[in-house]
């Protein structure tokens, strides 16, 4: 690849971002979209916007963008809580780390490679992109000093500025805890592998063992219960006569309505909310059908957070798959499908899907392998002769050696979050934001082998596979082979970004 193709990839990645940056500054102006953009301003104003028609909503303005990087930390909290205060600070701090690596980079690195072997140079624009490599560097040159200095210097301001980050981070989140309102969660702690016991039900298991060992900080207990399929219909049930009690007398008319545009009579009606005269007319309890199971899996409250971080983190008994403990997630994030899985079966779970997800991660290597054959044209030509008429004009062929390998690769990698949200799902989270994290985790492994592993391996080991003559030399010709795929690095940032 050389300079042109780059600066193509360059040039086609900025207009897009452009054209998409326009395009929400259109969108978020728009009276439809108001509620989307603006919903918890329009929630507190408690009115609506103004829906006249003007001009001015059509009109792309960068005006957000400064307002956005002009926001402080304290209102950023305030609206989007500390998640968004740690991403703004992770974007800060990459920003950061980037232009110190750009200025040792330009400064030192790039001339040493440019001229560190005497060959006749060419024009910027059609120069290789391997002369600005360390392949360019001569073997057993003294420069190799400069590239030494630019990593230690990198890595060391990354780590000083990280140690600094995250300090002021943990600042940030220790005053956010501890200005909060108590959180029940915080008290709360999820026992699961409950012993099954004869004599006693769960409910009275727990209460016995969380009374003998915890008496002084122990409070009650809530356990887990499976409910039955008439229970889910009675729960339907009460949710829809909520919904009709709150529409209005006109709603209500326009609802009657509806059966007599589907050809049937009137028959809707409201009924009174007088449940025994309901059971009398049934002629036996409703909650006999509504029997509930219980699971071996109970929420234990704690009188102080001290006592719940204690029992979370203590061994209960002398098999690990009993009495399992750890602090309870929040309400609205517990995963309740998943909280009745056995717990024996978890580590079954684990591996099934370790597997599964390196079955995937095999099956990922052909796109790899297609988008490094688009990165040599001579190969792609000599596979494919009726292409070498195309591959002659300069544009297609910037295109396809700049550009289009890494949008092929960033395509087929859409397909990878949902998967591997499905697998951490399958894995038995307990929570939404676990699972979220299982999933991140098993992301970030699945860039780095296919991304930058395999991408290596296709595009440079398998094509000096027959001249590997010793084992000895294996590294030696790695190392020569690796900075090669430097040129798709850089397009697969520029449209990943």
């Amino acid at each position: 690849m050389d300079v042109s193709a780059l600066l193509t990839s360059a040039g086609i990645n900025i207009s897009v971002t452009s054209l998409l940056l326009s395009v929400y500054s259109i969108l978020r102006k728009q009276p439809s979209n108001l509620s989307v953009y603006f919903g918890k301003r329009l929630a507190s104003v408690g009115n609506r916007l103004d829906d006249s028609f003007s001009l001015e909503r059509f009109a792309s303005s960068s005006s957000w963008i400064v307002k956005a990087w002009e926001t402080s930390e304290d209102e950023i909290l305030a609206i989007g809580g500390m998640d968004a205060v740690i991403i703004i600070r992770i974007i800060v701090f990459s920003i950061r780390i980037f232009s110190i690596a750009a200025i040792i980079c330009i400064l030192l690195v790039l001339p040493v490679n440019y001229y560190g072997n005497d060959i006749i140079h060419m024009e910027i624009s059609s120069e290789s992109l391997e002369v600005f490599t360390i392949a360019n560097v001569e073997e057993g040159s003294k420069w190799f000093w400069v590239h030494c200095l630019a990593l230690h210097v990198i890595s060391w301001s990354a780590c000083v500025l990280l140690y600094f980050e995250y300090k002021s981070i943990t600042r940030t989140r220790l005053a956010h805890i501890t200005g909060s309102p108590p959180d029940p969660s915080h008290f709360t702690v999820l026992v699961r592998a409950v012993p099954w016991s004869s004599e006693h039900s769960y409910s009275d298991s727990v209460k016995q063992f969380f009374m003998n060992y915890y008496s002084s900080s122990y409070l009650s207990h809530q356990i887990v219960y499976r409910a039955s399929t008439v229970r889910k219909l009675m729960n339907d049930a009460e949710n829809m006569c909520q919904l009709v009690k709150n529409f209005s007398t006109e709603e209500k008319s326009k609802l009657s309505l509806l059966p007599c545009l589907c050809g049937k009579p009137n028959s809707f009606e409201v009924l009174s909310d007088e449940s025994d005269s309901v059971r009398e007319n049934i002629g036996f309890d409703i909650s006999d059908l509504a029997s509930e199971k219980e699971y071996a899996v109970a929420f234990v409250y704690f009188k102080t957070r001290y006592a719940a971080i204690v029992a979370a983190e203590v061994l209960h008994s002398e098999n690990p798959m009993l009495w399992v403990t750890e602090l309870a997630p929040e309400p609205n994030d517990v995963l309740w499908s998943n909280l009745c899985i056995p717990y024996r079966q978890l580590w079954f779970r684990k591996i099934a899907i370790l597997l599964a997800a390196i079955a995937f991660m095999i099956v990922f290597l052909a796109p790899v392998a297609f988008v490094q054959g688009l990165t040599r044209l001579h190969q792609l030509s000599h596979a494919f002769p009726f292409l070498k008429g195309m591959f002659k004009q300069k544009y297609i062929k910037q295109l396809v050696t700049g550009y289009l390998p890494s949008v092929i690769l960033i395509l087929f990698q859409y397909a990878v979050p949902p998967t591997m949200m499905l697998f951490s799902t399958v894995e038995g989270s307990v929570s939404h934001s676990g699972r979220k994290r299982s999933a991140c985790i098993k992301v970030l492994s699945f860039t780095i082998w296919n991304v930058f592993f395999v991408n290596v391996l296709s595009g440079s080991i398998m094509g000096q596979l027959n001249a590997i003559s010793s084992v000895k030399i294996i590294l030696n010709q790695l190392a020569a082979a690796v900075p090669i795929q430097a040129s798709f690095f850089m397009t697969y940032v520029l449209t990943s970004e």
